[in-house]
């Protein structure tokens, strides 16, 4: 499959502030300048198969549990976008991910890492007017392809699966910058820079939790 250049997200960050202004001056200006879509990644094998209660945006906890999730606790933030860098309301963000120990709550994830029974692990939630989603959840374990079959590791990351009506659903997932397993990533390194980059998030911190937010923006084309 061929992927079109992918902007960094300074550059979208740049380019939606340009487009803020131009908003003012004439409307018709401000979509002129279109972004490239988010880049597809490999949905994998462990998308959740059991239906459970609790999929809202805290995976650090299950309802009826005492205990949080084991990890450091994180927050996921960002914005999805139409191609004219228009937020887009009320996008689904279907997210999943490994727990603390590089596993999935998944019947065919052959990990012999222990499972956490107090974490979600999967989440959906809905971005606001804004086009906004926020998820707390915990930063997941780098893992070992060995009980695959395969050699080498798969980064931390964490899946997402995003879609609106009228736009195309982009299967994706987010990479931690600074990890050391990005560098032989074979999902990664199939893109170009500016793919790689649009896929690897930075962190500040919240000044609200004190926790670390990763910031990562989606941008789907339209059907």
């Amino acid at each position: 499959m061929k992927y079109r250049r992918c902007i960094t997200r300074r550059e979208l960050t740049g380019r939606l502030g340009i487009a803020a202004g131009l908003a003012t001056l004439n409307p018709v200006l401000a979509i002129a300048k279109a972004i490239e879509p988010t880049p597809v990644q490999v949905e994998g094998p462990f998308y959740p198969v059991a239906e459970q209660a609790d999929k809202d945006l805290d995976l650090t906890r299950i309802k009826g549990h005492t205990q949080t999730a084991t990890g450091e606790i994180i927050l996921v933030r960002g914005q999805v976008f139409g191609t004219h860098a228009q937020p887009l309301k009320n996008a689904m963000v279907d997210v999943w991910q490994a727990n603390h120990y590089g596993r999935y709550d998944h019947p065919e994830d052959k990990n012999p890492a222990p499972l956490d029974p107090h974490f979600q692990g999967w989440g959906l939630v809905k971005t606001d007017a804004d086009g906004w989603y926020n998820i707390k959840t915990i930063k997941p374990a780098p893992y070992s392809l060995s009980a695959f079959g395969e050699s080498g590791w798969r980064p931390r990351h964490i899946h997402f699966k995003v879609s609106r009506p009228g736009f195309e659903l982009i299967t994706t997932q987010m990479y931690f910058r600074g990890d050391p397993l990005i560098a032989r990533e074979e999902e990664l390194l199939r893109l170009s820079e500016a793919g790689r980059e649009a896929l690897i998030s930075d962190s500040t911190l919240d000044a609200a939790s004190g926790l670390p937010v990763f910031r990562f923006d989606v941008v789907l084309a339209a059907t």
